[in-house]
């Protein structure tokens, strides 16, 4: 267990850490000699532990050079080893009727999709260098996690993205949405994938640490290409871009705070060429056609030292790698910088023996560097040569986690808000008068209102197979072309509901996944999670980070949705003036489904004049954790919102029964805002209205604003409503007819409250007025 005493010092550490010092640190003793042993004190320097130290030279049997402490700093770090999560990561799911690949097996994870199809999909996290470089901060994540997927043999069909920033009306939170926003964009239309979704989210615990997480899907038809190296004597080969000096330890410097010197860690941030990801994207999958590949993995984070540990731990092998036979695009780069170097569009592959010039002539042809640096090994160490001279010596199995990397099991404390928290009474809230206000004021608000200011800087119809840009639903769902399916893909996280309650937000955000699969006419099938936290040395931190992984787990064992992968973000805090100030904890959830029947994907829009409108499921007096308590009351401090995740399942199942028999003609969860945005966001698809009444058991504020879970509203036509009523009168979940679709005017228990055109107007341009 952690001491508190250690977690200071440890804190203070990491604040004095930055990577000018990193790279000065090396120049300077690698200056003086590749063989140059290493000291306890450089091993703290670059963010190792003092008994990791020790732990290293146990494992070598010998005191190791700067070279190999450098090596074991960045895959030992949280980024590469998971040492301070991976106990609680592996209570999650695992296990699923459409699983190809366990968790951490390969680059992403894989499921089956029948027909001979599967969908490779993963999650990923740019923060760090999105907060001090947000253009290409985010531009690399998105080319990382789209390599994650190419590199298994699989063409990348669709992206996602989820976004956190800062107080909206601060310049460096107008200066990063912009950089973030542009550089998705940007990288994204140039590699020609669509952005189909995703999410964006303000508020002040982000103001120097935004979260930005990345989301790909691909299909993959055949086999699938293994990140293991295997076959002693087979040449290894590495393909794509040269290798340069941006990117230098990144893997460390995404696994330290946040401080205001970070900006000087400029070198830790990557620097991307989609066009060049687009020739690497095509001749990998030329190449995964042909017999030559053993296996591949992408460059990401700890660049060439990840890639050759990791596939040589994977099939217990080893390798000889001369580094000064590396492509790179300045003279004389030292051995540790190639080492270190993440550039971005790099590959590492495997090849088959004598099938050399398969994987030459094709890389020539889409004008990449594909260069052979070494050999498989039955050794199973790792060789570092740099022209002639060995420069370092390390065993694969030592440095990767599920290896020799170290385990930790933090100390972890229920921080003393959360019981204060609890004691929110909603009596204790006056209920406004002029609920109209309350809308509108709802309506700008920056994480309700409409994000076509982001979206429309992407491109969502690039390739032919969104069929959601026009056709609005609660997931993304791009099309398999040949069948007669399609998959649906959402990301989804409320982390102000985390925050206040760690177990249940993580249930939630679970289930608002599901909800969204679900209301699209998906069945959910599996989740990939990028989860962001703060310092794992703090116990407060670290209680978030632990009720989270909980939660998660026990909602995806409900929803039989088992975790393929993902990525933990630890760190994610700003350091000012010596005070540690996490973010929300915010456990992103990227779920796919599977929609069985094209012809029956559910949109949310309303149709028709004179549909009804029905309320599925229970609303509550209850407005805790809503954005109309923190934005309209300036109350911050509430519990989660009611949450029971046995009702949301059964509500899950009866709205999978209302979509496959075609008894509605619409459907929309209710989320951020409640059920009045939700009515509205149904109603400005087609610029129709809607007239209902409240419930007059229930708080008026509380049944349109409150954010009570496991309800979603559907729209039932004339035709459908005595088959829906028969339907639902089999259930066990609640329903409630709330009124009918107008033709253009918005009201509640007969007030007006607007033309939906004038309110529209609103949501639509509230966003963009709000970074101006």
């Amino acid at each position: 267990m952690l001491k508190n005493t250690y977690y200071s010092l440890r804190t203070n550490r990491i604040q004095r850490v930055n990577m000018i010092n990193f790279v000065a640190t090396l120049n300077a003793l690698m200056e003086t000699s590749n063989q140059t042993l290493a000291t306890v004190e450089q091993a703290v320097e670059l963010g190792l532990l003092p008994e990791e130290f020790d732990l290293i030279k146990e494992i070598l049997g010998r005191t190791p050079n700067f070279t190999e402490v450098s090596i074991y700093s960045v895959m030992w770090s949280e980024h590469c080893s998971y040492k301070n999560s991976i106990k609680w990561l592996k209570t999650l799911p695992k296990e699923g009727p459409h699983m190809l690949v366990e968790a951490g097996e390969e680059n992403a994870g894989l499921v089956d999709l029948g027909d001979g199809l599967a969908c490779a999909f993963k999650i990923e996290s740019h923060n760090h260098p999105s907060a001090i470089e947000p253009y290409q901060g985010a531009a690399t994540g998105v080319g990382g996690i789209n390599r994650d997927i190419f590199t298994m043999g699989a063409r990348p069909i669709a992206q996602l993205n989820s976004l956190r920033f800062g107080d909206i009306a601060r310049d460096k939170t107008k200066w990063l949405v912009e950089g973030v926003v542009k550089g998705i964009g940007d990288y994204g239309n140039s590699f020609g994938v669509p952005i189909v979704g995703g999410e964006v989210f303000f508020d002040e615990s982000y103001n120097q640490n935004p979260l930005v997480n990345a989301f790909s899907a691909g299909i993959l038809e055949g086999d699938m290409i293994s990140a293991t190296a295997t076959g002693p004597g087979n040449p290894v080969y590495i393909v794509g871009s040269a290798t340069g000096k941006d990117g230098i330890a990144g893997a460390a410097f995404a696994s330290k705070d946040i401080t205001e010197d970070s900006a000087d860690d400029l070198p830790s941030v990557q620097v991307g060429d989609p066009f060049q990801e687009k020739l690497l994207l095509e001749a990998t999958l030329e190449l995964a056609k042909t017999d030559a590949v053993v296996g591949m993995q992408d460059m990401g984070a700890a660049g060439i030292t990840c890639s050759t540990c990791e596939m040589s731990a994977a099939g217990e092998v080893g390798m000889e790698i001369d580094l000064s036979k590396v492509p790179t695009r300045q003279e004389n780069m030292k051995d540790w910088e190639i080492l270190l170097s993440e550039s971005q569009e790099r590959m590492l592959v495997v090849v088959e023996k004598g099938k050399e010039s398969i994987v030459e002539s094709i890389f020539e042809k889409w004008d990449l560097h594909a260069e052979e640096i070494g050999v498989v090994t039955d050794t199973g160490w790792i060789n570092y040569h740099m022209n002639g001279e060995k420069v370092a010596s390390v065993p694969a199995e030592s440095l990767v986690l599920g290896g020799g990397a170290p385990v930790y099991d933090r100390e972890y404390k229920e921080p003393a808000y959360y019981e204060e928290y609890k004691k929110f009474k909603i009596d204790d809230v006056a209920e406004p008068r002029d609920l109209v206000d309350v809308a509108v004021s709802l309506i700008k608000n920056p994480n309700i209102a409409s994000k076509r200011w982001v979206y429309e800087q992407y491109d969502s119809m690039v390739g032919t197979k969104t069929m959601t840009t026009n056709r609005p639903s609660d997931a993304g769902i791009v099309n398999i072309k040949g069948t007669n399916k399609a998959i649906a893909m959402t990301v989804d996280c409320n982390s102000r509901y985390v925050h206040a309650d760690p177990q249940l937000g993580a249930q939630i955000a679970v289930s608002e996944a599901a909800r969204n699969i679900v209301c699209s006419g998906g069945i959910p099938s599996a989740v990939t999670n990028c989860l962001n936290f703060g310092n794992p040395y703090n116990p407060e931190s670290y209680w978030q980070f632990v009720g989270a992984v909980t939660g998660m787990g026990e909602a995806c064992r409900k929803f039989n949705t088992p975790v393929t992968g993902g990525n933990v973000s630890f760190y994610n805090q700003s350091v000012i003036d010596g005070k540690e100030e996490p973010v929300f904890p915010t456990p992103t959830i990227g779920m796919i489904g599977v929609v069985p029947d094209k012809s029956k994907i559910m949109t949310l829009d309303f149709k028709s004049k004179g549909d009804l409108i029905f309320i599925v499921g229970e609303s509550k007096d209850d407005i805790s954790s809503s954005e109309y308590l923190v934005s309209y009351h300036g109350v911050k401090k509430s519990p989660a919102p009611s949450f029971d995740l046995e009702k949301e399942f059964e509500l899950q199942e009866t709205i999978k029964g209302l979509i496959a028999d075609r008894h509605i003609n619409a459907a929309h969860d209710c989320a951020d805002g409640g059920l009045f945005i939700t009515l509205l966001e149904m109603a400005m698809a087609n610029d129709l209205g809607f007239d209902i009444v409240t419930d007059a058991e229930i708080r008026e504020d509380a049944f349109l604003f409150g954010e009570a879970q496991s309800r979603v509203v559907v729209a039932v036509n004339e035709d459908q409503e005595d088959e829906f009523l028969e339907f639902m009168m089999r259930q066990k979940v609640p329903y409630t007819l709330l009124g009918h679709v107008t033709k253009g005017k918005v009201v509640v228990d007969d007030l007006h409250y607007g033309f939906v055109n004038e309110l529209k107007d609103i949501y639509d341009n509230a966003l963009a007025k709000a970074l101006a």
